[in-house]
């Protein structure tokens, strides 16, 4: 699933592909993807503008334009890929934004949960993502902690929870609270002030390291280049990982290095 540091990635994509190109032809191959907007009504707003610098929040991507924004989210299969016009389509192509002579932004999603949306200016982009909490990466130990402090759920919901913190999904969760020493059960009222400034300080090492690899990195020495093993151990101390669900979804972490908690 695309967590903060995908979509960060496909900023970029967006960024070399089409920043400062005018977007000469929308085709849409699956009018399934688009929310609250008609094909016609998306080729009348863009086509003609010229992408500017994009922008996201959390697993948002904000492809500006100096008038309508398009606004993607890519579910749990989406992506954004740069490619030639004349290169052959993916089955699972849904949206293609052919900017100048010879590029083309592709809007590639196999299970379509999500899509794109189309905000007429910036306030409307603003109420699409209203509910949003502040994004990971922006986001202050201040400001981080009292989103915290403020929840009676256990600490990964609230990680997970767009509208508490936007961008962390199941494997940065789960590598985060790994790094934090912290058991993913834990109720996030019932942290200490340490506790709250350990999480936040593993966060952004954790968001720094995954943004320059463009995804969440299955490394060796990571929670996440264990998780998906037959039997899978720690790669801090090597005791056997444990497998459970928490607010419904998969979860692992290591009982000797997060100890702490019911």
């Amino acid at each position: 699933m695309p967590e903060l540091p995908d979509v960060e990635g496909f900023r970029k994509v967006l960024r070399s592909c089409a920043k400062g190109r005018v977007i000469r032809h929308v085709d849409v191959r699956d009018a399934g993807v688009l929310h609250g907007v008609s094909v016609r009504r998306l080729r009348e707003a863009l086509e003609g503008r010229r992408f500017t610098e994009p922008e996201r929040h959390g697993k948002w991507l904000l492809a500006r334009t100096g008038g309508p924004t398009l606004v993607l989210h890519f579910g749990m299969t989406g992506q954004l890929v740069c490619a030639r016009p004349d290169d052959a389509y993916e089955a699972h192509d849904r949206v293609l934004f052919t900017v100048g002579a010879d590029r083309q932004l592709r809007y590639r999603d196999q299970r379509k949960l999500q899509g794109i949306w189309l905000a007429d200016d910036a306030s409307d982009a603003e109420r699409l993502l209203d509910r949003q909490g502040p994004d990971a990466m922006a986001v202050d130990r201040e400001e981080f902690e009292s989103a915290l402090s403020a929840r009676h759920g256990s600490v990964k919901t609230v990680l997970t929870d767009q509208s508490a913190l936007a961008g962390l999904g199941n494997l940065l969760a789960d590598e985060i609270l790994w790094r934090a020493g912290l058991r993913p059960t834990t109720r996030a009222s019932d942290l200490t002030e340490a506790d709250r400034r350990r999480l936040y300080t593993q966060m952004r090492h954790t968001l720094r390291s995954a943004v320059s690899a463009g995804r969440v990195p299955p490394r060796d020495s990571w929670l996440t280049g264990h998780r998906d093993h037959p039997d899978p151990t720690c790669p801090r101390c090597g005791s056997p990982l444990r497998r459970s669900r928490v607010a419904g979804r998969g979860t692992v972490w290591c009982p000797r290095c997060q100890g702490n908690g019911s």
